[in-house]
């Protein structure tokens, strides 16, 4: 077959029917949740699971530890979660650490976003908190995500990562201009894992014991204070220790020197979201915290390895659709895509069983469901019935949401997130290069031209150093710049 056949004509489904919207996935109104019924975004993400076996297709290097987690500040005001009920409770607690881009024998100190995985084990069943340790993300629909890693994996000719790919996309995308002013500046290598912040990333909601919602966002800041490397300083440590950041992260917690971090949620009232400045649900953009000051939540502290890194850190599953009563998710395109992709994957990758190994089940509850058999099935339900209604006093459903509902209008389709009165793809990553100081600004120009040079097409690179100078033109004029010097 010709590489032209796969180039020619419109984009079409794996049925072949023509796809007439790829960057916008099916929701329930402008600003209402995703819908089952988009079959594209849902056969994207599927196939997107199933395209590499046996390591994670994303997130595939990873280093975990388990821990504990306190609460410290009283918010029962604003959620009803029981392990969030009182000052001095204390959770168990497994983080999983992991970059995005690389393969399972991938080295540490690369470039490239941290995942920031953490399960709580709770009273009510586990609460996975599926992070970054950055507080935006690259785009904001998950049908844009297949395509999206496709750039950052290996090109299917070539075999190897390449530039053209990377900024065709970013270039085509403005949206990524804040994510990728973060990812080039300097907190794009961090020197440890124990050196850097967590973030939910996206929008969450609490629900409180009177049924009143609020949106919230989680900070996880980091007590050894924030420590990273140049790419100079990388490069050699990525050939000297390709297993720096596991490493470190192992051998600090076996000398007792346990890594912490302070945890903060801001927190938004349901009323304000309608008329925020920015889509509080638009994962390329953060909360200013003089709108929503963070305040203190609790401590964690990871204090005990895992004893076999196979069966405790790569069959170790997280899925953003694990909640417990009082938190829930929002209308955020991407959290939607991600509540879908992420249990799919587990199954596909790990099992249909895997929430009963030892470091998916529930340790502070006891799971209760009708789901039986398939591979891995352990047998633990015995001869009890698999079905409900019975009345052979199984498991019984509770009649309360985890959740409160969200309100949604308007009519099915595929609709562009809405804009807020100062939402575009390039005002947050202005300010966060402002923000900089002039030495900082030189080492993320140098990072971002020592890339771009690297494109062999004169469009691609030009169309990528624009999104920049939307954002300031200052920023885009230096890096222009920058590039040229390199590419003469």
């Amino acid at each position: 077959m010709s590489a032209g056949n796969d180039t020619a004509g419109p984009l079409t489904t794996e049925s072949g029917a023509p796809v007439a919207d790829n960057q916008n996935s099916q929701t329930a109104g402008a600003g209402g949740p995703v819908l089952v019924q988009d079959q594209l975004l849902l056969e994207k993400l599927a196939h997107f699971n199933r395209e590499r076996i046996p390591e994670r297709i994303v997130h595939a290097r990873g280093a975990g530890a388990y821990g504990t987690f306190t609460v410290t500040a009283d918010v029962s005001r604003y959620t009803r979660a029981k392990f969030l009920s009182e000052v001095g409770k204390e959770t168990e607690t497994f983080l999983r650490f992991s970059t995005v881009a690389g393969n399972l024998g991938s080295a540490d100190a690369v470039r490239d976003p941290r995942g920031f995985a953490l399960k709580f084990y709770t009273e009510d069943g586990n609460y996975d908190l599926v992070g970054n340790n950055t507080p935006v993300f690259f785009i904001k629909d998950a049908i844009k995500f297949p395509d999206f890693i496709h750039t950052q994996k290996r090109d299917p000719y070539t075999g190897s990562q390449e530039a053209d790919n990377v900024w065709d996309f970013w270039g085509l995308s403005p949206e990524s201009t804040h994510q990728v002013t973060w990812l080039f500046g300097d907190r794009g290598i961090p020197a440890t894992l124990r050196h850097m912040n967590g973030y939910g990333s996206h929008t969450f909601q609490w629900t409180n014991e009177a049924g009143e919602v609020f949106w919230v966002k989680y900070h996880f800041k980091t007590d050894q204070g924030i420590k990273n490397l140049t790419q100079d300083e990388a490069d050699v440590l990525a050939g000297q220790d390709p297993d720096s950041h596991q490493r470190d992260l192992r051998e600090s917690i076996e000398r007792g020197e346990y890594p912490s971090w302070t945890v903060q949620v801001q927190i938004m009232p349901a009323a304000d979201a309608a008329t925020y400045r920015f889509n509080p649900f638009d994962l390329t953009k953060v909360w200013p915290h003089e709108d929503y000051p963070p305040i203190e939540l609790g401590k964690l502290e990871l204090n005990r390895n895992p004893e076999n890194i196979f069966a405790e850190v790569e069959q170790s599953i997280f899925s953003p659709h694990h909640f417990v009563p009082g938190i829930g998710p929002s209308p955020d395109k991407m959290l939607q895509g991600r509540l879908f992709a992420y249990g799919d994957a587990h199954r596909y990758r790990v099992g249909i069983n895997a929430d009963h190994l030892p470091v998916n089940r529930p340790h502070a509850t006891e799971a209760r469901s009708h789901g039986r058999d398939g591979l891995m099935y352990d047998g633990r339900h015995g001869r009890t019935k698999n079905y409900e209604p019975n009345s052979f006093g199984g498991p019984t459903e509770t009649g309360r949401a985890l959740w409160e509902p969200t309100e949604v209008s308007g009519v099915t389709g595929d609709h562009s997130a809405p804009s807020h009165a100062e939402d575009n793809d390039h005002v947050q990553a202005g300010n966060l290069y402002r923000l900089m100081s002039e030495a900082e600004q030189e080492r993320l120009i140098a990072n971002l031209a020592g890339f771009i040079s690297q494109v062999s097409r004169e469009d691609i690179a030009q169309r990528a150093i624009e999104n920049f100078r939307k954002a300031d033109e200052e920023y885009g004029k230096r890096l222009e710049a920058a590039v040229q010097a390199l590419r003469s």
